[in-house]
């Protein structure tokens, strides 16, 4: 069960995250070069899985199968030179190479998109960084005003103490003269 502190916690990792890619939306728009159908998805799901170690081990043992059950005899159907098996390849390498290519095609608009939207980010920083000098410029100057200001408040009320020591003095001493 979930207690209102961690939905408040979820609530802000969640808009942490949304947060974090406020400078990829703009390129949502963007429709890859082969589109987001179906078989454009699973074409590319599957360019990608050829270069995986399940799919090389699988490949491997189906080709040592293949050609272990043709060597022992177990299986007459593609005889020593495995004219069979080289079409397999082949036709495994033609529809491979488009694959990968349309995989890497579509990698290459995304990374461009999300380099773009990184570099506006940067921009974006960099903006509000030189904003966030010149306030503190900006401050900088009005504090150095305020205290020329209290300098010469504090050296006017140093007179004025002297002038009013002075003036005591004096007047303690016609009182004096008085009595």
């Amino acid at each position: 069960m979930k207690t209102p502190s961690s939905n408040t916690v979820h609530l802000s990792t969640v808009q942490a995250d949304i947060d974090h890619l406020r400078f990829h939306r703009p390129h949502e728009h963007l429709a890859t070069t082969f589109g987001n159908d179906l078989f454009a998805l699973k074409a590319e799901a599957f360019a990608r899985f050829f270069g995986t170690p399940r799919f090389l081990g699988a490949q491997t043992a189906i080709v040592m199968a293949w050609i272990g059950a043709n060597v022992a005899g177990l299986v007459h159907f593609d005889a020593y030179p495995f004219i069979l098996l080289n079409l397999a390849f082949s036709l495994q390498a033609a529809y491979a190479a488009p694959l990968i290519l349309l995989a890497q095609t579509r990698q290459a608009a995304r990374d461009n998109a999300h380099a773009e939207a990184d570099a506006k980010h940067r921009e974006a920083l960099a903006v509000a960084n030189e904003q966030r000098q010149a306030m503190a410029a900006q401050t900088s100057a009005q504090l150095l005003v305020l205290l020329e200001q209290n300098t010469r408040l504090t050296e006017l009320t140093k007179e004025l103490t002297e002038r009013i020591e002075m003036l005591t003095v004096e007047v303690h001493a016609q009182v004096l003269k008085g009595v």
